[in-house]
């Protein structure tokens, strides 16, 4: 659809003006190989950023997975979440949902697209680096022995965007790419806290 392609050009645009991101690749290259890209969440923005600094042949394959109650909470959400980035829409509320969430992930890789996701589960917006991963991130890799998961770490976009914030403050980010993991074995605790530490190797020291 040329609107849907319009708007992302307009999208990855806007996010590189605002916030000059780069994209760093550490321990992993930017090659077309299907992957789960896991990442700190602090932003809405955060998969945009993500998305934004992938090569345009991984963009066009890679889905965020991402809160069907904001992303369909307007028409410009749900055209932006639908038919800019072709997100997996998950519904959050255990009470109203009748999709499992990991299912839905699972069709996404079986139809040979990567992922974008947020194993903590909602926006961190306390002092704390990482919020406890829920255990999706574990029954997909179980489940997806062959596909790499690959940590992220966006650095500086909550301050561009916090939470509450309409208008976005001019700042440099930088979109930091691990070294891929996989299950190995481990029972989920043990998988889900390798990861987490895999993910928080990517961050810059904190600031005193």
């Amino acid at each position: 659809m040329i609107a849907a392609r319009a708007t992302a050009a307009l999208i990855a645009g806007f996010a590189r003006a605002i916030t000059a991101v780069r994209g760093i690749w550490q321990g992993v290259a930017p090659v077309p190989d299907q992957r789960i890209y896991y990442a700190n969440h602090a932003s809405h923005g955060d998969f945009v950023l993500v998305w934004t600094v992938l090569p345009r042949a991984l963009r066009r394959r890679t889905r965020p997975v991402a809160g069907a109650d904001y992303w369909q909470a307007s028409r410009l959400r749900r055209f932006i979440g639908r038919d800019v980035f072709n997100a997996v829409l998950i519904d959050r509320d255990p009470a109203s949902r009748r999709a499992d969430p990991v299912a839905q992930m699972g069709n996404a890789l079986a139809s040979g697209g990567s992922l974008i996701l947020f194993p903590e589960g909602t926006r961190n917006t306390g002092s704390q680096r990482l919020l406890p991963f829920k255990s999706g991130l574990f029954h997909l890799a179980a489940q997806n022995p062959g596909i790499d998961l690959v940590p992220v770490w966006i650095e500086n976009l909550n301050r561009v965007m916090p939470k509450g914030a309409h208008v976005p403050v001019p700042l440099i980010c930088t979109v930091t790419f691990g070294a891929p993991l996989r299950l190995d074995g481990e029972d989920k605790t043990t998988f889900l806290s390798r990861a987490e530490a895999a993910l928080i190797a990517l961050a810059p020291p904190e600031r005193p």
